[in-house]
């Protein structure tokens, strides 16, 4: 699987989505929806797309895998 710095999942399941987000290597993944921002939400890649997070409490621990779901129920 490819490392990317988002993603987005489409699919009516959502326990289904949420295995698939888990799945992708990316620091912020949408389901249903895409685009969505705020300002307290980590935001950073995984692998070659950065270290680390920024902006949120998350950005303080830089060791950690952190990743951010957005879903549209």
């Amino acid at each position: 699987m490819r490392s990317e710095p988002s993603g987005s999942v489409w699919m009516q399941d959502v326990s289904k989505a949420h295995r698939y987000a888990q799945a992708v290597q990316a620091g912020t993944v949408w389901v249903n929806n895409y685009g969505l921002f705020d300002a307290a939400a980590p935001f950073g890649g995984y692998k070659e797309s950065g270290f680390g997070r920024e902006m949120g409490k998350d950005a303080l621990e830089l060791y950690a895998q952190v990743k951010t779901v957005w879903v549209n129920l």
